[in-house]
């Protein structure tokens, strides 16, 4: 039984996203001992995995949140751009949450995230995005 909020974190990230902890781990342990367990615990585990709502709807209110916050997110967006289509979210539905962002946080933010999702979905051979004519 999974009754900590470190092993809820990890459990959620396995599904998502199994390397996540190590990437963090390798780029911040070394500056921040602890950190990536830190993030997997905190965020992971006391946020993502809470009930009430379903993850896909979290991660469609993070990639929001990241792309009202405007460009300088850009980073966090693609990571949650691919969790969030791990957790069974649509390009479309992806777009649609990243242009809905345009009434809050402005074209500008917008079409930063929209850049970044276009940048997820060339990655992944079965939803590359169509060339500009």
């Amino acid at each position: 039984m999974i009754d900590t909020a470190l092993e809820k974190g990890r459990a959620h990230v396995a599904a998502m996203n199994p390397e996540l902890e190590s990437i963090l781990s390798g780029r911040y342990d070394a500056l921040v001992p602890g950190m990536a367990e830190s993030v997997v615990e905190w965020a992971y585990g006391r946020h993502y995995a809470r009930g009430g709502v379903d993850g896909k709807t979290r991660q469609l209110c993070t990639i929001a949140a990241l792309t009202a916050m405007g460009g300088w997110t850009a980073p966090q967006l693609k990571v949650n751009i691919e969790h969030t289509l791990a957790a069974g979210a649509t390009p479309q539905e992806i777009a649609e949450v990243i242009w809905q962002m345009a009434v809050y946080g402005g074209l500008p933010s917008a079409i930063n995230g929209l850049n970044a999702a276009i940048e997820v979905f060339d990655t992944l051979p079965t939803l590359a995005t169509p060339a500009m004519p």
